[in-house]
C-alpha cells in the first residue's frame, strides 16, 4: 500500500478574515451598502434622496384618508343608513353580483370546473340577514362612496367613446340632487342596459361573421368545419335574421342581407319544403320585416312564398300535408306516414291570416281557419289537451292517449292565445280552447320535484304520468304571462313565475350552465337532486324558449332577476358554444364543461329568436316591439295586432 501523500504547502487561517467566502452579517451588509452609496455620483444620490422625500410626503398626505377608510368598517352607521349595501360602480359589467332578493336556488359559479359526475345541488340561503354588519357602512364610508361615484359617473368610456353624463341629464331640475340614490340607481341601470345590449350586438356580429364568411346565401352555418348545410336552399338563416338586425340597429348588416333578398332570393325552385318551418321562418320573417321597415320588397317576397305553399291544403280533410314542392306546386305527407303533427298544422295561422289582411286575398285565412275549426270539433282531447298527431286523410287524431306540451304539440297552445290577441280579442273560440287547455295542464301534467319542489310540466301516456319535460316547454311561462297581461286570470302569472324558476334551474343545475334538450324530474321522497339527464338528451341546440319567457316575465314584472338570469345564460353560450372563427355551435353534452362536444351546426333560430329575445330582455325600452301592438309568431317574428276597427 502506498502511504497517503502529504501536501507540499502550509495553510494558514487568520481568525476574523472571511475573504472570498459568503458573509451575510449585518455589519458586512452595512459596510457594503455604504461603499455602494459612495460609488454613486452626486446627481444619482440627489435623485434617490428626492424620491424618498416625495414618497414620505405622499404617505403623510394619504394618511388621514386611509385611517378614515379603516375606521369606517368598525363604526356602526346611523339607523338611516342601515340598509345601504356596498355596491361599487362597474361600467363594464361581467358576472353579476348576488342581489338580496335573488331566489335561494343554486346557480352556476363563473369559470368553475366541475367533474363529470354531479352531486346533489346545494341550496344555500343567499338572503342577507338583517343587521349583518359586514354589509353595513358607516356614515363616513357612505359619503366617500358617493363622492367616488360622482367622479366615476361623470365621464364614462365605452368602446372608445367618452360620454359626459352631465350633458345626458338635461331634464334634471335646478336644485335637484343629481347624486341622490335614485339617480345613481338610474345611471347604474342605464350602464347595465348598455353593456348587456351591446354584448348581444357583439354576439350577433360574431355569428353573422361566420355565416357571411362560410355560408352566405345558404340555409345554415357549420362553424367548426367552416362550411354550410342546406335544408331548403333558400337562405334560411339570412331571412330568419332580417328583423333581428333591424331591431338591434345593425343597419350595415341589414342592407347586405336586403341586397341578397332583392337580387338572389327566388322561390321558383324544384325543392320540397316543410310547410310549418317555411311558414314560421320565411313567411313570418318576411312579413315581420315588411312591417318594421315598410319596404315593399319583403311583402312581395311574402306573397310569392305564401302562394307557393297553398297546395299543402289540397287535402280531402282540409288538414294540410307536411311537405310542399314550391317549384312544382305539389304537396305530400312524409314518406313514412300520412300523419302531420298537431303543432305543425295549428301553428301557421298567424302568418297566413296576416298575409290575407295585407293582400286582401281571403284564401290564406280561410285555409288556416278551417284547420282550427276542425281541431276544435275533434274528439280525443283530454281536458283541452290534444294528442300529438293528426291524419291528413281522415282528419282525425292518431296515436291517441299521449299528451304533452313538448315537441309536436307545444305551439298549438301558444297560437290559441296569440290568434285571440292578434284578432283584437274578439275570436272567443280561441280563448275558450286556451283556457280549457291551461286547466287541463294544471289537472293532468303539473307536478313538483324532490327535494326542492320545482314546479314542472310532465307528460301523460295512456294514464301514466312521466316526469319528462322538453326544453321546448319553456315557452309556457312567457305565454302564461302574456295571457295574464291580456286580462286572463292572475294565477296564470303565478304559475308562469314558478315555471320560469324551473326553466332557469334546467340551465343552472348543469355543469356548463346550459340546458339539455330533455330533462327528467325526480319525484321520490329522499332524492338528492331534482333533475336527471339521460345521455341521449344532453345536447343543447341554442334554443330560445327560456330566454323568450324571461323576456315576457321581465317586460311585465320589471323584476331584474330575470335579466340577471338571462345574462348568466348568455355568458354560458359565449363560453361553451362560441367558435373563434365566427358563429356559434350546438353542443352534444351540457354535462361536460371540459369538452361539451360541438355538433358543428348553428340553427337559424339562434339569430332569428335567441339573440333577438336576449336583446329585448336587456332593453328597457318598452316601446321597442310593444306587446300591446305586436304579437310574436313562434319563430319570434313580430306581427301587428289588428286594429279594433277591423
Amino acid at each position: 500500500m502506498h502511504a497517503p501523500s502529504r501536501p507540499d504547502y502550509v495553510s494558514v487561517h487568520l481568525a476574523g478574515q472571511q475573504t472570498g467566502s459568503y458573509n451575510n452579517s449585518k455589519q458586512w451588509r452595512r459596510q457594503s451598502f455604504w461603499r455602494k452609496w459612495k460609488q454613486l455620483s452626486r446627481l444619482q444620490r440627489s435623485l434617490v434622496l428626492f424620491m424618498l422625500v416625495l414618497l414620505f410626503i405622499c404617505g403623510l398626505a394619504s394618511y388621514p384618508t386611509v385611517t378614515k377608510q379603516l375606521r369606517g368598517f368598525t363604526v356602526r352607521e346611523q339607523d338611516t343608513e342601515r340598509n345601504i349595501l356596498l355596491r361599487p360602480f362597474k361600467p363594464h359589467v361581467l358576472p353579476e353580483p348576488v342581489k338580496q332578493d335573488q331566489d335561494p336556488l343554486p346557480k352556476q359559479l363563473p369559470q368553475r370546473k366541475l367533474s363529470n359526475k354531479r352531486g346533489p345541488p346545494v341550496l344555500p340561503n343567499r338572503l342577507q340577514k338583517k343587521g349583518n354588519t359586514s354589509n353595513i357602512l358607516s356614515e363616513d364610508k357612505v359619503a366617500d362612496i358617493r363622492k367616488e361615484r360622482e367622479e366615476e359617473e361623470r365621464v364614462i368610456s365605452w368602446d372608445g367613446a367618452v360620454i359626459d353624463t352631465d350633458q345626458a341629464t338635461e331634464g334634471t331640475k335646478d336644485g335637484e340632487n343629481k347624486d341622490s340614490p335614485d339617480n345613481q340607481e338610474v345611471n347604474h341601470s342605464k350602464d347595465l342596459e348598455t353593456n348587456r345590449t351591446e354584448a348581444v350586438r357583439e354576439a350577433f356580429r360574431h355569428a353573422w361573421k361566420g355565416y357571411k364568411d362560410y355560408a352566405w346565401g345558404h340555409d345554415e352555418l357549420r362553424p367548426i368545419s367552416r362550411s354550410y348545410s342546406e335544408w331548403f336552399g333558400l337562405g334560411l338563416t339570412l331571412i330568419d335574421a332580417l328583423d333581428t338586425m333591424w331591431i338591434l340597429g345593425l343597419k350595415q348588416e341589414f342592407e347586405e342581407a336586403r341586397e341578397w333578398v332583392a337580387t338572389e332570393l327566388t322561390f321558383n325552385k324544384n325543392v320540397d319544403v316543410n310547410l310549418f318551418e317555411s311558414t314560421i321562418r320565411i313567411l313570418g320573417g318576411l312579413l315581420s320585416t315588411y312591417h318594421l321597415t315598410g319596404d315593399s320588397l319583403f311583402l312581395d317576397k311574402a306573397k310569392d312564398i305564401g302562394s307557393r305553399l297553398m297546395p299543402a291544403f289540397n287535402t280531402q280533410s282540409k288538414i294540410p300535408y307536411s311537405d310542399v314542392n314550391i317549384g312544382k306546386g305539389t304537396a305530400h305527407p312524409p314518406r313514412w306516414t300520412s300523419d302531420s303533427t298537431v303543432a305543425e298544422v295549428t301553428s301557421i295561422q298567424l302568418e297566413f291570416r296576416e298575409l290575407s289582411r295585407l293582400t286582401q286575398e281571403p284564401q290564406y285565412q280561410v285555409a288556416v281557419a278551417e284547420v282550427m275549426n276542425q281541431v276544435h270539433r275533434l274528439e280525443g282531447k283530454l281536458d283541452g289537451l290534444v294528442p300529438m298527431f293528426i291524419n291528413t286523410n281522415s282528419g282525425q287524431f292518431t296515436h291517441q292517449g299521449i299528451y304533452t306540451l313538448g315537441a309536436r304539440a307545444d305551439s298549438y297552445y301558444e297560437y290559441l292565445l296569440k290568434q285571440w290577441i292578434q284578432g283584437g280579442k274578439k275570436e272567443n273560440q280561441f280563448l275558450k280552447d286556451y283556457l280549457q287547455a291551461i286547466e287541463g295542464v294544471k289537472k293532468n301534467l303539473l307536478q313538483k320535484s324532490s327535494p326542492n319542489s320545482l314546479v314542472f310540466v310532465g307528460e301523460l301516456s295512456h294514464g301514466q304520468f312521466s316526469p319528462k319535460m322538453d326544453h321546448l316547454v319553456c315557452f309556457l311561462p312567457g305565454t302564461l304571462a302574456l295571457g295574464a297581461h291580456s286580462g286572463l286570470p292572475a294565477d296564470h302569472m303565478d304559475l308562469a313565475k314558478e315555471l320560469m324558476q324551473t326553466c332557469y334551474q334546467m340551465y343552472m343545475q348543469m355543469e356548463t350552465g346550459l340546458s339539455p334538450e330533455i330533462v327528467h324530474f325526480n319525484m321520490h321522497q329522499g332524492s338528492i337532486r331534482d333533475i336527471d339527464v339521460k345521455p341521449a338528451d344532453r345536447h343543447n341546440l341554442l334554443r330560445p324558449e327560456t330566454v323568450e319567457s324571461l323576456f315576457y316575465l321581465y317586460r311585465f314584472t320589471k323584476d331584474h332577476k330575470y335579466q340577471d338570469w338571462g345574462w348568466e345564460i348568455l355568458q354560458n353560450f359565449n363560453k361553451y358554444t362560441k367558435v373563434s372563427s365566427g358563429g356559434y355551435t350546438s353542443i352534444n353534452n351540457v354535462c361536460d364543461p371540459d369538452y361539451p362536444s360541438p355538433r358543428d351546426k348553428m340553427e337559424s333560430f339562434f339569430l332569428g329568436e335567441t339573440l333577438k329575445y336576449f336583446y329585448l330582455l336587456f332593453s328597457e325600452d318598452t316601446d321597442l316591439i310593444s306587446l300591446d301592438k305586436y304579437v310574436f309568431n313562434t319563430e319570434a317574428h313580430p306581427l301587428p295586432i289588428w286594429p279594433s276597427t277591423e
